[in-house]
């Protein structure tokens, strides 16, 4: 693994379109874009662990509704993600993980800035070297049934925020933050 603009990044893991997109992101704090735009934002109210050898991300937001199946966050990060965050309502589940080492290297092949999870991961110390943001609610080592179930691309509501198809997420180490719109900070 090698740094790559203040980035973290696994060797042979990044597409060819996906280091452009991964070195004009720009740079923020979730604190600083509360102290600006605060009366815009939704403030994620769950305390996420990262699991990800990025931690802070952002980017416009896809979602995937499913319940200990993760058949469609499969077909999401089989896609191109060009710079979007995919947020997964998982129901909170402690007993299945939602994500694991094979689909978080596909979302980093395929562009995808990072994975917000309401549920549990699997493999954590593979998405650790990572060059993608992931925060979840914590680990669980046994996979989901594969039974293709669930919804992509509606609105989805946990942590206090109403997550919709087109908004913006932002994370950091200290929290989730998302805006119907794409937020600047000043130089």
């Amino acid at each position: 693994m090698e740094k790559a603009g203040g980035r973290l990044r696994a060797g042979g893991q990044n597409g060819p379109n996906t280091a452009l997109i991964r070195e004009q992101t720009m740079s923020f704090k979730t604190a600083d874009l509360c102290d600006r735009h605060a009366d815009t934002l939704q403030i994620g109210e769950l305390p996420f662990r990262d699991f990800g050898g990025r931690v802070s991300f952002h980017g416009e937001i896809e979602t995937v509704k499913a319940f200990e199946d993760n058949s469609q966050v499969r077909e999401c990060v089989g896609r191109p993600g060009e710079g979007k965050v995919l947020v997964v309502d998982g129901g909170g589940s402690m007993r299945r993980a939602m994500l694991g080492d094979l689909l978080a290297a596909k979302a980093v092949s395929n562009g995808w800035m990072g994975i917000l999870i309401y549920g549990c991961i699997r493999d954590s110390e593979a998405i650790g070297r990572m060059d993608l943001g992931v925060k979840a609610l914590g680990t669980h080592p046994c996979k989901t049934e594969k039974r293709d179930l669930g919804d992509h691309n509606v609105e989805v509501r946990f942590a206090g925020v109403t997550f919709v198809p087109g908004h913006y997420l932002y994370a950091d180490e200290d929290g989730v933050v998302v805006s119907a719109s794409p937020l600047s900070m000043p130089e």
